[in-house]
């Protein structure tokens, strides 16, 4: 049943009884004021650097036609992914979650592209349950498996069951088939396990869990001895994020008490895509409008990361105790912020410093990214064909279910808007 005409309207007529505060301009010119005055450093009201830029503080456009037939810095491409059925829970209290990891590359490597780490994490509050946790082989040895079981932690076993899958599997698998990268690897999202890394600040148990479990630590381990490995081998390897949340920047600003600022923006995407946002005000019927220029890519300068979930694995981080080999700069998080105006879509790219310190080495990551996301249209080709190797589908969702059920003697925990939206569960 739709809304009638009447009901919309006065559904539309409550926007008329907010004040949204500065209008767009001004929000534009102190996202300007931000950009010329606290970025280079920023600086939070402890003295510690949050941000500081790599190199010149800038922001920079390119032609999406000039940059597509630009010669390409890496010849070769991988890109890693990894997919999960979501936290399931069953009536016999078992919280489960699969996540299947794959590379993909470019030109194409079929034997690998056959290749899967598979990871079955399972919660239960029953002291009694026992799983074997060691790695076993399938699909005649090109893939392998794991079921890991968490300890209990109610209120959090379906975030907790969800990560953990995820992470361990792509994280074993890129540390597998890291060899098989000859130029240029890209994750399909940040650079380290931030869901992970985002527990410490959430609450004592799960903090807790991350210094007494070894699993988080096993798992924040591969990322760290992945970046080793591509650091000792002179290979490149980025995270591309789709869809960036970090709030590093706004909240610091926030939080100045040294100056008088009310941020307007929810995240740090917000702020950035005012600052490359490229257009004019024309005149429309109910006043000035605001007119996107969409020929261009815009795009900032690499900046230092040390804020956040960002901060373990910087200088001034512990990395959760697990030990790092190379200096401790070189694993920081650097990243760049690109701006797509023909989707007014931004991403964050991310690299280890290792990489990003070399001027060449910078430059010839943000091209090659550029031209991906001119070419696609949106991510690179690369890391959409890792997520389709990755991805469990709906239907194969809706049949592990079953089949888990099956093996359980069990029957999933449905509620009503499990049976109210039956045709799309999930």
């Amino acid at each position: 049943m739709t809304l009638d005409p009447v009901h919309f309207d006065g559904i539309a007529r409550l926007a008329r009884r907010i004040d949204h505060g500065a209008d767009e301009r001004d929000r534009r010119a102190f996202a300007e004021t931000v950009w010329d005055s606290f970025l280079d450093p920023l600086i939070d009201d402890s003295g510690r650097t949050i941000l500081e830029p790599v190199d010149d503080q800038r922001r920079r456009l390119v032609d999406c036609e000039d940059v597509a037939l630009h010669e390409r810095p890496f010849e070769t491409e991988h890109g890693l992914d990894a997919g999960t059925i979501n936290p399931t829970t069953f009536k016999n209290g078992l919280v489960i979650d699969i996540a299947q990891a794959a590379m993909s590359a470019t030109p194409s490597d079929l034997d690998l592209h056959r290749s899967r780490t598979t990871v079955m994490t399972v919660h239960s509050n029953d002291e009694t349950m026992t799983v074997d946790e060691t790695w076993g082989t399938f699909d005649e040895g090109y893939s392998q498996s794991r079921a890991v079981k968490i300890p209990p932690l109610p209120r959090f076993a379906e975030g907790v069951v969800h990560a953990l899958a995820l992470y361990l599997a792509e994280s074993k698998h890129a540390c597998d088939h890291a060899d098989d990268v000859a130029d240029l690897l890209v994750l399909d999202g940040p650079l380290y396990p931030r869901g992970l890394l985002r527990w410490a600040d959430q609450h004592p148990d799960l903090s807790d869990f991350l210094l007494e479990d070894p699993r988080p630590t096993t798992v924040l381990e591969n990322y760290v001895r992945l970046v080793e490995r591509f650091v000792d081998r002179g290979i490149p390897l980025i995270g591309f994020v789709k869809n960036p949340a970090t709030r590093v920047i706004t909240r610091t600003l926030k939080n100045k008490r040294d100056v008088d600022i009310a941020s307007p923006w929810s995240d740090d995407s917000a702020l950035f895509t005012r600052l490359l946002e490229r257009g004019e005000y024309v005149p429309d019927i109910d006043g000035d409008r605001w007119e996107r220029e969409t020929s261009a890519l815009t795009y900032t300068n690499w900046f230092r990361s040390r804020g956040g979930v960002d901060r373990p694995l910087s200088v001034d981080g512990d990395a959760l105790g697990v030990e790092r080999e190379h200096s401790l700069e070189e694993y920081e998080v650097t990243f760049f912020i690109v701006y797509d105006p023909r989707d007014d879509l931004i991403y964050r790219i991310e690299a280890p410093y290792a990489f990003t310190r070399d001027p060449e080495t910078r430059e010839q990551l943000t091209m090659q990214v550029l031209q991906d996301v001119a070419i696609a249209h949106g991510p690179p080709t690369i890391v959409e064909k890792a997520d389709e190797l990755a991805r469990i589908s709906r239907s194969e969702k809706r049949s592990l279910r079953e089949t888990l059920e099956a093996q359980f003697d069990t029957s999933q925990d449905r509620t009503y808007d499990d049976h109210r939206w039956s045709e799309e569960p999930y």
